[in-house]
């Protein structure tokens, strides 16, 4: 009778600590890590959300900028944090499916290491020639680099970043040839393309639309549902026949494999929450960005999709980081 007793009273403390385990996340800060330096996109958007994300759970969210190998280095580190949920990280095309795709050695499998929370927000991404180009419009475009392949250049990011294999999945499609120019992060291949030094670039709106209303870059076509209200004579890639290159750069939350299932629920619950709230959606809108806010499950099938594009891609145009 009394070892009965002694079983129930076990059983029901178990189940009091399994519900209060349950309930106690988070009861200290979360780390937000960014896997490229302060200002970018990936940067922005962390910053939007991590405020009203922790008061939405309770606890801080704190922001740590962790830049280096094209979001490598940060998308290491918080593929071998501990899976708490007191490390979460921000993912990107770039460090989910572009970077993986070109790179064997990135030391961690985008896929398996990670347990996709939310994808909060999609970037269109943009091509962009400097105003003394030849080409005003996508149609001269792209008649001008099939006339005289090999003459003209693009640059991008770096090597295995969204800018060089969009750029890549573009080329394979219309049958041109454009050299590739990759530089240390958008910022550098900007200010070369804005400076004339490069004609063309394939970037984030964000980052180029500041160029391109004071009139240093002009728009030729937009990957983006539809037309932009800020460009609204930019067609889409759909718009001119492409529209398997009508793919938006994607920024979520990403846990480490293991992390309890309740707990990227409760992440992904309150990120939808905060992401209700009309002053972040407006703030995230004013960054050229499209709320998301999806399931786990949706997540994880987008970043499964988009590395399967860009693997082919890095066949198809026999791209190394050679």
């Amino acid at each position: 009778m009394l070892r009965r007793q002694l079983i129930a009273l076990a059983a029901l403390i178990a189940a009091s600590g399994a519900a209060f385990a349950q309930t106690a996340f988070p009861n200290k800060p979360i780390r937000l890590i960014v896997p490229f330096a302060a200002g970018g996109t990936t940067d922005i958007i962390a910053r939007v959300v991590a405020e009203p994300l922790g008061k939405a759970l309770g606890q801080s969210v704190v922001v740590d900028n962790k830049g280096g190998a094209g979001g490598i280095i940060g998308a290491q580190e918080a593929a071998r944090a501990a899976p708490d949920g007191y490390t979460i990280s921000m993912a990107t095309v770039s460090t989910t499916a572009a970077n993986p795709a070109i790179n064997p050695k990135t030391g961690y499998d985008p896929v398996a290491d990670f347990l996709p929370i939310i994808n909060i927000a999609a970037t269109p991404n943009i091509i962009t020639v400097h105003p003394s180009f030849a080409a005003k419009d996508y149609k001269a475009l792209v008649d001008l680099l099939k006339n005289q392949p090999g003459k003209f250049s693009y640059a991008s990011s770096g090597t295995g970043g969204i800018g060089h294999l969009q750029t890549e999945l573009w080329k394979s499609l219309t049958g041109v040839f454009v050299t590739h120019i990759p530089y240390r992060g958008a910022g550098p291949a900007l200010n070369d393309v804005v400076a004339g030094q490069v004609p063309i670039m394939f970037d984030n709106v964000p980052s180029s639309l500041p160029f391109i209303k004071s009139g240093k870059l002009l728009p030729l076509v937009v990957a983006a549902p539809e037309r932009l209200k800020d460009l609204p004579n930019t067609p889409t890639f759909k718009e001119v026949g492409l529209e398997p290159v009508n793919r938006m750069a994607y920024y979520g939350l990403l846990a480490p494999k293991g992390t309890p299932k309740d707990v990227v629920d409760k992440i992904n619950a309150a990120t939808r929450k905060v992401l209700e709230d009309p002053a972040v959606k407006k703030r995230i809108e004013e960054t050229g960005s499209f709320v998301i806010a999806n399931t786990p499950e949706q997540f994880a099938q987008q970043i499964k999709d988009e590395l399967a594009v860009y693997k082919q891609v890095v066949t198809k145009q026999k791209l190394s980081l050679q």
